[in-house]
């Protein structure tokens, strides 16, 4: 397991504290650091999220709520977001209240892995760039899946990994030499940012991730690689 600080703290905490200490910097350096691309990955995603027509969705790990805001103001009703760290919250909502969406968003701090929400409370469920940071992942999507209604689903974007030349060695060197110098530079943090790679080098994408979607209690999974497979969007229906 990649923790970001390698203490004996546990990863959810140390998960939390990172994000808690770049939070001020997290949407620049997301939308810096790829290009803009991260914001086409999440239109995409709320493309297929629109095509099973949920009322109520739930945002795992919704950060400073960009995914939760994109969902609502592409014509999802309501959306619910859940986060471990209290300043990325802190922001959401205040991107939330600028808006003027707080009848439509909720967010508040929460951890996937125990979510307090009765079974069957959503109609879907969608996480960006958080799974990867789960301690236990397949503990985190069991209890996502007891969330969702029967028949609702899952929509995961996740980094991956370019598999073809020339773009795994570029992507790797972007990844291992670029990005943690530029991330260490904004955000004053010098492990945030060389945690990113190294936990995309770890997360099991592609079909391996299908199949512990399968184990997970859904089924129909499928992925849909995205930008020469530098992200990945997963689908799974509720079994």
């Amino acid at each position: 397991m990649v923790n970001p600080y390698n203490t004996d703290s546990g990863k959810k905490n140390e998960v939390r504290a990172m994000f808690n200490t770049i939070a001020r910097n997290y949407d620049f350096l997301n939308h810096f650091l790829s290009f803009g691309i991260d914001k086409l990955w999440r239109k995409r995603l709320i493309k297929e999220l629109k095509k099973s027509n949920p009322n109520h969705v739930i945002d795992i790990a919704t950060g400073t709520a960009d995914l939760a805001i994109m969902a609502v103001q592409r014509g999802i009703p309501n959306v619910t977001g859940i986060d471990l760290s209290e300043k990325m919250i802190e922001i959401g909502n205040q991107k939330v209240s600028k808006l003027s969406l707080q009848d439509k968003i909720s967010l508040s701090t929460g951890d996937a892995e125990s979510l307090l929400f009765e079974e069957g409370s959503f109609d879907a469920a969608m996480v960006s760039f958080g799974v990867r940071n789960f301690e236990e992942l397949e503990k985190g999507l069991i209890d996502i899946q007891r969330v969702i209604k029967p028949g609702g689903s899952i929509f995961i974007l996740e980094f991956s990994q370019p598999e073809r030349f020339p773009f795994k060695q570029l992507y790797r060197f972007y990844s291992f030499n670029v990005l943690p110098l530029i991330g260490k530079l904004i955000s004053n943090d010098s492990r945030a940012y060389s945690y990113l790679p190294e936990s995309i080098r770890e997360f099991p994408y592609g079909s391996k991730m299908v199949e512990i979607l399968g184990r997970c209690g859904f089924k129909h999974c499928r992925f849909i690689p995205l930008t020469f497979q530098v992200a990945t969007i997963y689908i799974g229906v509720k079994k």
